[in-house]
């Protein structure tokens, strides 16, 4: 008969697997962009630097003359009190958040919009950052956090500097509690079991018969006592280069 694995318990929604979200600051993301950020600057400042549970790096509330509060992860060197700028007409300062179409080459930045005003998506991690590597035709080409390079919307917006925290997993974790902490902030499953680990009966692709080992990859609609491993893979491992 078996048991239920782990993804089937997942989906019923448990405490188990539950984050506390209630413990969390804001989103982060940018405001929406308004007609003076395009043709103009708007001003601000840092009201205080918080700590979110589960994330690495301090979020900021920044208020605008505007009178709107949102929140942002900070770049190295921004401190309360701090004096912001927000468009197109922004100083290319630590902290001020400007159109990559602005930006001048070899600037690092970080906290990137993918599509014009969807509040940031790239570079959010602690001690990451992009470079912006040239202005095009086809928009902005920014080199990732990964090396890989990509063209971007010129009104897409980016914050200047590197987030904070960078050096954050050169620490190890000494203690399995400590370990334990930083994933229930997280909401992540801790610890995991591999599956190979388990009996036949506890997952698919349990038992220590491993002679002739299942594939891991599945199909999409595969039912949940089976959908482990590689779903809907349409390639397994890392892609070798044509020469």
């Amino acid at each position: 008969m078996g048991k239920r694995i782990r993804v089937q318990r997942r989906g019923r929604g448990s405490s188990t697997f539950r984050s506390s979200t209630h413990k969390r600051v804001a989103p982060v993301h940018y405001p929406s962009m308004s007609k003076k950020e395009r043709e103009g600057v708007i001003h601000g400042q840092v009201l205080n630097i918080v700590h979110e549970p589960g994330r690495g790096s301090p979020l900021a509330s920044v208020k605008l003359e505007t009178g709107e509060i949102y929140h942002t992860v900070i770049p190295e060197g921004v401190y309360e009190g701090q004096p912001t700028q927000m468009g197109s007409k922004a100083s290319v300062d630590v902290g001020n958040v400007l159109p990559l179409g602005e930006v001048p080459e070899g600037t690092m930045v970080c906290n990137i919009e993918l599509s014009p005003g969807d509040g940031g998506k790239i570079a959010r991690s602690s001690g990451s950052y992009a470079t912006v590597a040239a202005h095009t035709p086809e928009g902005t080409m920014v080199k990732l956090p990964s090396g890989k390079t990509r063209y971007i919307h010129d009104l897409c917006r980016a914050t200047v500097g590197v987030i904070s925290g960078a050096g954050r997993v050169d620490k190890p974790f000494l203690k399995a509690g400590a370990k334990f902490h930083l994933m229930k902030a997280k909401g992540h499953m801790y610890p995991r079991t591999r599956g190979v680990a388990m009996i036949a009966a506890a997952h698919p692709y349990g038992s220590s018969k491993r002679g002739a080992r299942k594939v891991t990859t599945v199909s999409r609609h595969a039912p949940p006592g089976k959908k482990v491993g590689l779903i809907a893979a349409r390639s397994t491992g890392k892609r070798k280069r044509k020469r």
